[in-house]
């Protein structure tokens, strides 16, 4: 059960929240949506400056939103430019990420994206979800942590407004700090907004939401979320290994794990992700490589091997990144023996520890500490491999 956190007063851009106070007061849904577009315009307008916003609505506002509950603390950019990482300040003092990761198709460049109004770059966000994460993942400094506590819909969507002033964003990724279907109803309704027409407008197709494996909610999600992409935080191919990095395997065992994604692609017809961090000497070898295989071969599934991000680690190392060329050689094995797809992800923003949650944690360790509003995370934004690449590898019937 995560910390409970009430703000006051609440973000605008809680879908949940706002709807909630508007019928209260018997006034109509529809200006919600003129209210977000107006923001998205302009920031800063008063609420009694929105064209045809009712009285009683802008006096609503006044009372008991605010336009912005969280504040960019820093933004850095990697020496490359491929990465910004946002550390963002909530409401009552306490931490998280955004990621804004850059991609250039320049080499690859069709003309499609110019006729989509994209040109040849393009930009993906990574979003937290969670102060802190309760699933333990012995490789990542956000789980070692413990959960701090829930982020509700607007400050979800509060890091979406605040990278746009950074760059157009065409892909959202739930891969930050913290466990995405553990925080479940303020992701739905998160994605929502984002998705929304009139709003951000980011397709559901761009839209992707990773989790460890938390079996209620993936079952959910071919209903709740349609079209949104699942991507599987695997890690391990066996049961026994699995529990022993991710701890939430204990509850959530794999055999059961690959029953509830199968069912999930059964009512989606969607295509799942497959994340798997390679650490040296745990799960990097031939005998893992196979052992995935056969648990993953025949099932439609993209695997993204991730070598290891090192992370600030104030206690020491516990893991090492994977010897050179182990990676591709684990690759080589899916490929050639399993017929399955499998990418390696590029690394980006290691000068600025873009791993989500690593600045966190050395900012509170440079302020005199690592505080309860402190999180550290190795989680796969480090180099995430550009998601529309591994969508464009779905068939026809997943997208």
């Amino acid at each position: 059960m995560a910390p409970s956190r009430v703000l006051s007063p609440q973000s605008v851009w809680d879908l949940p929240a706002v709807l909630a106070a508007f019928r209260e007061r018997g006034i109509k849904e529809r200006h919600v949506y003129k209210l977000w577009s107006m923001l998205l315009k302009n920031p800063d307008v008063a609420w009694s400056d929105i064209p045809d916003l009712p009285k009683a609505a802008a006096v609503l506002l006044e009372q008991q939103f605010s336009r912005c509950t969280s504040t960019v603390l820093r933004c850095q950019q990697s020496t490359g430019g491929d990465t910004t990482k946002l550390l963002i300040q909530l409401q009552d003092g306490m931490q998280v990420e955004a990621v804004v990761m850059h991609y250039d198709t320049s080499d690859r460049y069709t003309g499609r994206e110019e006729a989509a109004g994209w040109g040849n770059k393009r930009s993906t966000l990574c979003v937290s979800s969670q102060v802190g994460c309760q699933m333990g993942c012995t490789f990542c400094a956000t789980g070692t942590m413990g959960l701090k506590g829930n982020l509700c819909c607007g400050e979800i969507v509060e890091q979406l407004v605040h990278a746009t002033r950074v760059t157009p964003i065409r892909n959202i990724v739930f891969m930050g700090m913290g466990e995405p279907l553990s925080n479940y109803e303020a992701v739905k309704a998160a994605v929502g907004m984002m998705g929304e027409p009139r709003l951000f407008g980011i397709g559901c197709r761009h839209i992707t939401v990773s989790t460890v494996g938390v079996i209620p909610r993936i079952k959910q999600m071919a209903a709740d979320l349609p079209g949104v992409s699942l991507a599987l935080s695997l890690h391990a191919p066996t049961q026994e290994l699995r529990r022993t990095i991710v701890p939430s395997a204990r509850a959530y065992p794999l055999a059961k794990l690959m029953d509830a994604v199968a069912e999930y692609q059964a009512a989606s017809q969607q295509r799942v992700f497959v994340e798997y961090v390679v650490l040296a000497g745990v799960n990097d070898g031939p005998e893992q490589a196979h052992e995935l295989g056969q648990l993953l071969q025949g099932r439609d599934m993209v695997i993204n091997l991730i070598p290891w991000n090192p992370v600030y680690q104030p206690d020491g190392p516990f893991f090492a990144a994977p010897a050179e060329g182990s990676v591709e050689g684990f690759q080589r094995i899916l490929r050639s023996s399993y017929g399955l797809h499998c990418t390696i992800r590029q690394e980006k923003g290691q000068d600025i520890s873009g791993a989500c949650g690593q600045l966190v944690i050395q900012h509170a360790q440079q302020a005199g500490g690592c505080s309860s509003e402190a999180a550290g995370s190795s989680s796969s934004t480090g180099g995430l491999k550009d998601i529309e690449e591994l969508v464009a590898a779905a068939p026809a019937a997943a997208r």
